[in-house]
């Protein structure tokens, strides 16, 4: 490619709400162009290093024996409501109806077509197992669309669905695919870890997250010292050490004035307790019913643990007013005693253990002091429903400890089990005779998260440093006199040379000074670069530059294009 021939500008200034590196980045090297909120268009450089990933999993899953296809992006809601997720998927679905008044979405993943293709398809055991993948277009209606392809509304993903007889073909599946996305974002030359994750709202008992570890990872994982356990820390168990508390210690119950002071923050100042001292109390609309939290003032609710243990497909905290007309008081004042008996308890084990905690009273502005589990309240259930952390215990080995890293998801693997095939009738008759559900896997992939995961994972001050199997370009001709005979003829023969040789190479052939051309060079991070000026083409030269090392060194021409060769074909075939 010819630079004074393609479709191709760099910035200097970032968007206001380009907040993180990868975000600046592909806008200022020209990769993306916002059409809307959260929707862009893939320019030249962006779309080459998509279609690169995309290589990358078709050839990984392919030899693993999975089959691509290409579903409708506009889903009926029939089959939605079919798995009960039409209304359960709440606003991030698009919803739109046709000239007919028939319900439709943009297709935010496609759990339920890929079931209503299979179950159309699928009559005996002896068929199974499939494991089917797409590559398109997704759209989630984000409510705050940010930081780029990161999160943004429409995204390219590959989603791909194992069938399989039983639970341990399933496993099986599973493994393989697990196996596969390892291999895939090793090839795409990524530091990445694979971490035991919550299933979300697809569902599931079993699922793993391709986390790329980066500083900017809007992702918190833990990790032992000791074993290879990995997870994200809205899974992560927190090991609970028995401290049962102790009843002889137990003091009078007392209800105290605490006017306006409605945080834990504001109650310990006022009355001189530490908070973890205090029950902290907070109203969860679990679907339909309202259930109470306690955990300790200290510790925050993990509201991931929280929705697993209600077994509530929609949890979120109760509107004040909700609050006020179940109990009788405002938020800041909850607490477990003299509750209306409707309201179950759900405790973290963090409050089974001391005694005399403080919680509201039940009562604006007072609260109540001296209270204990049992002897002043029952709870319904004990659970680790709060956050583990660096320096916890692993839960796996129970020897290591927990060190804390960041990381941005790429990829999850879910085992699903039969959640929507029974629900769909997806079934099979086995050998003798019986029809049963099949058992069901589910794998994504982002691929432009993935794109902007490896810029935020490989830059500097000066630009991108991609690794070479993403790199829209392999190697940049960079010819500094442009009025140079010697030196544009030099350029052309390294430029074809290289092209010939099956090199993806770019030929910066503008006029403009040479630090206009080595900053764009850097900024779009082309592996090697090759300058060609008045003195080193005059003794049949190049300098040659990498940019992930800044290395540099000088070869004659022929020696430089067959050391490029070389270095690039080694990059690809560790790739």
């Amino acid at each position: 490619m010819r630079l004074t021939r393609s479709f191709y500008r760099t910035f200097k200034e970032v968007p206001k709400d380009a907040q993180i590196s990868s975000h600046q980045l592909m806008f200022r090297t020209g990769m993306i162009q916002q059409l809307a909120s959260g929707i862009y268009s893939y320019l030249p450089l962006a779309l080459r290093s998509l279609r690169k990933i995309e290589t990358i999993i078709r050839d990984e899953l392919n030899q693993r024996g999975c089959e691509e296809v290409l579903m409708p992006a506009v889903l009926p809601a029939a089959l939605w409501q079919e798995s009960g997720r039409w209304n359960a998927y709440g606003d991030l679905l698009l919803r739109f109806q046709d000239r007919k008044g028939s319900d439709y979405c943009m297709g935010p993943t496609h759990e339920e077509a890929f079931t209503d293709m299979v179950r159309r398809h699928l009559s005996s055991w002896k068929q199974l197992p499939w494991n089917l993948y797409q590559i398109q277009d997704k759209f989630r209606d984000e409510f705050r669309p940010r930081f780029g392809l990161m999160r943004g509304r429409e995204f390219i993903m590959k989603d791909a669905y194992s069938f399989d007889l039983d639970e341990q073909a399933a496993a099986k599946s599973y493994r393989l695919m697990y196996e596969a996305y390892s291999a895939i974002f090793t090839r795409c030359g990524l530091k990445f870890r694979a971490v035991d994750a919550a299933a979300g709202e697809i569902g599931g008992s079993m699922s793993h997250e391709f986390q790329v570890l980066a500083s900017s990872g809007e992702d918190v994982l833990l990790s032992c010292t000791s074993c290879s356990y990995a997870v994200n820390i809205e899974k992560a168990a927190v090991l609970q050490k028995p401290n049962p508390p102790d009843k002889t210690q137990f003091k009078d119950m007392e209800i105290v004035e605490t006017p306006g002071q409605k945080t834990i923050e504001e109650v310990s100042q006022f009355l001189g307790v530490q908070p973890e001292k205090f029950l902290k109390s907070l109203v969860y609309e679990a679907d339909s019913r309202l259930v109470l939290v306690l955990i300790a003032g200290n510790l925050d609710v993990n509201e991931v643990k929280l929705q697993a243990v209600l077994n509530a497909s929609a949890l979120r905290l109760a509107a004040p007013e909700k609050v006020k007309e179940a109990i009788g008081a405002e938020p800041g004042f909850i607490g477990p005693v003299n509750l209306p008996p409707n309201i179950n308890i759900i405790a973290d084990f963090s409050a089974s253990s001391g005694e005399n905690w403080i919680s509201g009273a039940n009562q604006n502005d007072k609260h109540t002091v001296n209270i204990n589990p049992e002897r002043d309240f029952q709870v319904s259930e004990f659970a680790d429903i709060t956050f583990a952390a660096a320096g916890d215990t692993c839960p796996e080995c129970k020897e290591g400890q927990m060190e804390e890293f960041r990381g941005i998801e790429v990829g999850h693997v879910f085992y699903l089990g039969t959640k929507y095939s029974q629900a769909m009738n997806c079934l099979y008759l086995d050998e003798e005779g019986n029809s049963k559900p099949v058992e069901m896997g589910c794998y994504g992939i982002g691929i432009g998260r993935t794109m902007a995961a490896a810029i935020e994972q490989n830059h500097d001050e000066n630009g991108i440093i991609w690794p070479v199997p993403l790199a829209p370009w392999e190697a940049i001709v960079l010819p500094l006199q442009m009025n140079n005979e010697t030196v544009t003829a030099a350029a052309e023969k390294v430029y074809i040379d290289l092209t010939q040789a099956g090199i993806e190479t770019v030929l910066d052939d503008r006029n403009e000074r040479p630090g206009f051309k080595f900053k764009d060079a850097d900024l779009i991070g082309y592996p090697v670069q090759i300058t060609l000026g008045a003195r080193s083409a005059a003794e049949g030269k190049a300098e040659i530059k990498f940019r992930a090392s800044g290395e540099k060194t000088e070869l004659p021409l022929d020696d430089a294009v067959n050391y490029i060769i070389q270095w690039i074909e080694d990059k690809r075939q560790t790739a």
